[in-house]
């Protein structure tokens, strides 16, 4: 077994050390307000027992904690007084993840993720290691999985499995370079694939991205700021609501975007900064970050679905963005899709999802335009809680002019109008694709053979209309912000014939890989 770096065991001592003094601190402080027998005299004997107690936890954790690369699984075991013991096979990891914030960057030291399908948390995080460990462990787990997923039965080692002299020299040299040096059996060495160069965010692309990437949770942090400078305690100053409503936006609502445009546009920066994509074997590869450094795989034989983003700036300008989605969770975001090319001209974009999917340019089948009626209704009722809300505030407050809430409603059609026309679908002969959102569009690219399940459900008020839709479920579909790719308000008849026609597809799609698979197999035998 493998252990961390040694200043891991310094950070979880001061981690450990730190939550020992507190815990009697806060304990001895709340009792001894209610508790006559506890008196806070204690804390001269319980806070330093709780600092060494920590101290000596961390240290233990740390020497408890191991990690193994074998043939066949990923092996972590830790605990201190109850001992966990994981193997986690080769097959079911998605991603290897790489990740340096400012100061293990200084030290030269960094944190390895495994993610697997189907888990909501990370399977196994190794903090700290030296960075030249976590390049050789990202570069281990891709080209075991990568060979496991090859020989689906890794029984019998390959020859490829025997190290050569050369590679042990290799392995000598990173050994020699590594903070803490681990021998693995399975690290030996051997030669990689040439890494290529697809795709490097440019700077004037880095600047056009950030100008353009609108994030609604940057809108939040200005209101505070707003709630800071107020006087007497409220949201706004008092002077402020009784202006004109020229004067009004011009001061809050022009600063509240700028503030928010500026946030935005500093958050894309840091999270995309130096971006770069390769390939590697059947990996993508890419690293990014200003503050905090990323690096990662995607799997191509693991990629569910694709995803091309777009909003109306960066249309626009002819621009978007391709994300790929794999069974495991992305790094960074914490949800099941990843970034392959963050933004980039459009063509330039739509050859990438060629590349992966195989996919050209789909003809959309756009929505009946009962559709249409049923966003218009659904936009009047927001507008009409709207105003409400605008009249409930001013029975509250000094607001007067509750009423230009109203306008909202001149707005429902045109949002309607541009809702419906954004959306579409087009049954391919391999994908299933689904064109939804306005604001924030995504175009999604669904291989029939990653279809796990297709629903077709109908609310009340598209039973009343002879609509229904489509649910196109894959591995990795829903997330918190991902949900899954869904063909919306379709005429019953027209929904029906793309749930039949996918599932047809799906079972001619899994046969063709099973005869494919068989004929490799024979290949394999006859070797």
């Amino acid at each position: 077994m493998n252990r961390l770096h040694p200043f891991t065991a310094i950070s979880e001592a001061l981690g450990r050390a730190a939550s020992g003094l507190m815990l009697p601190l806060a304990a001895v402080t709340v009792l001894s307000e209610s508790v006559d027998a506890v008196e806070t005299s204690w804390l001269l004997v319980l806070a330093p027992l709780g600092v060494l107690s920590g101290l000596a936890y961390g240290v233990a954790h740390y020497y408890r904690f191991g990690y193994e690369l074998t043939d066949e699984t990923f092996d972590v075991t830790s605990g201190v007084f109850s001992r966990q013991a994981r193997e986690i096979p080769y097959r079911r990891i998605q991603n290897v993840d790489v990740r340096q914030g400012m100061v293990q960057r200084l030290l030269g030291l960094a944190v390895v993720e495994l993610e697997t399908a189907g888990g909501g948390d990370t399977e196994a995080t190794l903090e700290y290691v030296s960075k030249a460990e976590a390049d050789r462990i990202q570069r281990e787990v891709r080209r075991l999985t990568a060979e496991v997923d090859a020989d689906g039965d890794r029984s019998a080692p390959s020859p490829e499995a025997e190290p050569t002299a050369d590679a042990d020299a290799s392995t000598a040299a990173d050994a020699s370079t590594a903070a803490d040096a681990p021998t693995d059996a399975a690290d030996s060495g051997r030669s990689r694939p040439a890494r290529t160069l697809l795709f490097e965010l440019e700077l004037r692309e880095l600047v056009l991205y950030a100008a353009t990437a609108l994030r609604p949770g940057t809108a939040i942090l200005p209101v505070f700021l707003l709630a800071f400078v107020s006087d007497e305690g409220g949201l706004l100053p008092g002077f402020v609501l009784e202006l004109s409503a020229a004067l009004l936006i011009g001061s809050i609502v022009v600063p509240w975007a700028l503030a928010t445009a500026l946030l935005s546009a500093a958050m894309t920066v840091t999270q995309y900064y130096g971006f770069r994509l390769g390939r590697e074997g059947n990996d993508f590869v890419y690293e990014r970050g200003l503050v905090e450094r990323h690096s990662g795989s995607i799997p191509v034989e693991k990629v569910q679905s694709v995803t091309i983003t777009d909003n109306p700036l960066q249309r626009l300008l002819g621009y978007a963005g391709l994300w790929v989605e794999t069974a495991g969770y992305g790094p960074g975001d914490s949800s099941a899709s990843e970034s392959t090319v963050p933004f980039a001209a459009e063509s330039r974009v739509y050859g990438f999802a060629e590349r992966i999917t195989g996919l050209e340019r789909p003809q959309f089948t756009s929505l009946p335009t009962l559709a249409r009626r049923r966003y218009l209704a659904r936009y009047a009722i927001l507008a009409a809680v709207l105003v409400a809300a605008a009249y409930g505030v001013a029975q509250v407050s000094g607001l007067e002019r509750w009423y230009l809430a109203a306008v909202a409603f001149a707005a429902a059609p045109p949002a309607a109008h541009l809702k419906w026309t954004n959306m579409g679908y087009a049954v391919c002969e391999d994908h299933l694709v689904v064109r939804r959102g306005f604001w924030k569009r995504r175009t999604t690219v669904i291989p029939y053979y990653r279809i796990q399940t297709l629903t077709t459900r109908r609310s009340l008020f598209q039973r009343r209309l002879g609509l229904a839709s489509v649910v196109v479920d894959t591995a990795s579909s829903a997330t918190f912000s991902w949900s899954a790719p869904t063909i919306e308000n379709v005429a019953l008849e027209d929904a029906r014939a793309v749930h039949d026609t996918g599932r047809d597809r799906l079972q001619t799609a899994l046969h063709e890989r099973d005869r494919d698979d068989e004929r490799s197999g024979a290949f394999a035998d006859r070797q």
